[in-house]
């Protein structure tokens, strides 16, 4: 299928790199108390990690990255659509539009950033907020929390991250929300969870990040 011509100023993998970088001051959103908000005000979510635990909070226009220094990295993203994409949906429907994003926009940044990335499984759940896609990926070299050489057993093994992501849509918003398996990488020679494990640990902590959020119609859109 070929790559739609759209609006997007869109490189999620990218933006997620370089938010995770930024300090948290000079924030695009806000945050009100335990609360970040998007820029839009299209969404709010509870902030998923603790200032006491090294917490921070980096965004950009369409993209927020929550991270601690032990074990949590969750971003999300937000990218309302343009004609283009409403389009798309109408005609393709909503259970193949979402693997079409995600393949489309999503997966050629993070193969770009880091090569042989690749979709392990994916669900489409229709009754899931309207109608969502859970899907894993495994991204070689990919992991937002980087072991000392001696815990990954073997000095010249590239660890293979593993992210959950959760793509849905609310009030013409496609959010890709993604949440990494920091133990798969950290835990090195140590690290036994068998695949089905490690779905249900994403799955889990991918419910609780969206039970956290709220959506709300922006004007215009």
């Amino acid at each position: 299928m070929l790559r739609p011509s759209c609006a997007f100023p869109f490189l999620f993998l990218s933006t997620v790199v370089l938010v995770a970088a930024q300090s948290t001051s000079g924030l695009v959103g806000s945050i009100d108390d335990r609360t970040y908000i998007s820029p839009r005000g299209d969404y709010r979510i509870h902030i998923p990690v603790l200032p006491e635990l090294g917490g921070t909070v980096s965004d950009t226009p369409t993209v927020v990255v929550f991270r601690d220094d032990y074990n949590v990295h969750v971003s999300v993203g937000a990218f309302p659509q343009d004609a283009t994409q409403r389009w798309e949906l109408s005609t393709q429907g909503l259970k193949e539009y979402l693997p079409f994003f995600f393949g489309s926009f999503v997966m050629p940044d993070f193969r770009q950033m880091f090569p042989g990335s690749r979709v392990e499984s994916a669900v489409f759940q229709p009754n899931r907020l309207g109608g969502a896609l859970l899907c894993f990926t495994l991204m070689p070299g990919g992991s937002m929390f980087v072991p000392e050489v001696g815990d990954m057993g073997v000095e010249s093994a590239v660890p293979v991250a593993k992210r959950g992501n959760l793509v849905f849509i609310q009030h013409h918003v496609v959010y890709v929300v993604s949440v990494e398996l920091t133990e798969r990488t950290l835990e090195g020679s140590m690290y036994k969870l068998t695949t089905a494990q490690e779905d249900e640990i994403l799955r889990s902590r991918l419910d609780s990040i969206v039970s956290g959020m709220q959506f709300f119609k922006v004007e215009g859109d």
